[in-house]
């Protein structure tokens, strides 16, 4: 009985990160990106940094304008 519930547990687990990813790919704007493949902020047009896109490689905004975007979404202000 054991690997029934386990496997039903690690279905689950797959089930609700397919479900995440394709929230948060669905609701996240398209990047502003040019022919040399540099990224554009979507909110304030400076290059979002080549450090940011290595570990969010779809970025479509700068650190600063994305904390106002976040900050602008908790208090319904989006």
């Amino acid at each position: 009985m054991p690997d029934l519930f386990d496997r039903a547990s690690e279905l689950e687990e797959q089930q609700r990160q397919r479900a995440l990813s394709a929230h948060a790919t669905m609701h996240q704007p398209a990047q502003d990106k040019d022919a040399q493949g540099r990224v554009w902020c979507i909110d304030c047009g400076e290059q979002v940094s080549p450090k940011r896109l290595v570990l969010l490689p779809n970025a479509p905004r700068c650190v600063d304008c994305q904390k106002i975007a976040e900050l602008r979404s908790r208090h319904g202000m989006a």
